[in-house]
């Protein structure tokens, strides 16, 4: 399978030439006009490494890496950085930033080809051996986060839960991956209960994030619990 890239630039020429390129060099390639629909898009998709444009309209690269930063599920995910811009602090904003590599605009075809390469090929080196899934997300947080779950679990009869009803729109799968995280079991568990992959896990995760408003684990599982939500 190719590696699925997403390829963030609100420029249509440059989108479109760089994407055509990528896709004649044997990748799969996902574009986006702006960072906000890119951000869409990562939330129902995992790509292999983003290519993101730094100077757009409404949220810039600096700012779409920060946020890919913070969340879990992106950390360590490979980011390169398309610019106009050349001048030394700004490479130094970008690498402070997280970025893997930055290359200015007007650039060869053929290098960004190299460093998406490259990047690749340096990613698949640190993957574990073992063919078995893994978790996204730190473990030391994680185990944090199951602890805190369990805690919650020991005490579900005194939170309290909402007087009236809360209405959620969830479907059979997303309700199951509550109910399995609401028993602190973590994606890979969750994943082989359900007969799926971690990929997907994370998506339905991600999705039950959205849908209530929560950022992590343990305050999915409170609001859950105060909500009458787990079953």
């Amino acid at each position: 399978m190719s590696a699925q890239l997403l390829l963030v630039d609100d420029e249509p020429g440059i989108r479109e030439a760089v994407k055509d390129y990528l896709q004649e060099s044997g990748f799969s390639v996902q574009v986006a006009s702006n960072a906000l629909e890119g951000w869409e898009w990562m939330q129902m998709n995992t790509p292999d490494l983003v290519i993101s444009d730094v100077m757009m309209p409404q949220v810039d690269g600096y700012q779409f890496l920060k946020q890919l930063r913070e969340d879990p599920r992106f950390q360590t995910l490979p980011v390169v950085f398309l610019t106009a811009k050349g001048m030394t602090g700004d490479r130094i904003q970008g690498y402070h930033a997280g970025v893997d590599a930055y290359l200015p605009k007007p650039f060869d075809p053929d290098e960004l080809v190299a460093i998406v390469e490259n990047l690749l090929a340096r990613r698949a080196a640190k993957a574990p051996t073992t063919g078995d899934d893994v978790e996204t997300p730190d473990l030391a947080e994680l185990a944090n986060q199951i602890a805190q779950i369990k805690a919650l679990l020991t005490q579900k009869n005194a939170i309290s839960q909402s007087p009236a009803p809360f209405k959620i729109d969830l479907t059979p799968r997303e309700q199951s991956v509550l109910n399995l995280v609401a028993e602190g079991l973590m994606n890979k568990e969750i994943a082989r209960r359900l007969e799926t992959s971690v990929r997907n896990v994370e998506k339905y995760v991600s999705r039950l994030f959205s849908k209530t408003g929560t950022n992590s684990r343990t305050e999915l599982v409170r609001f859950a619990l105060e909500h009458g939500l787990a079953k």
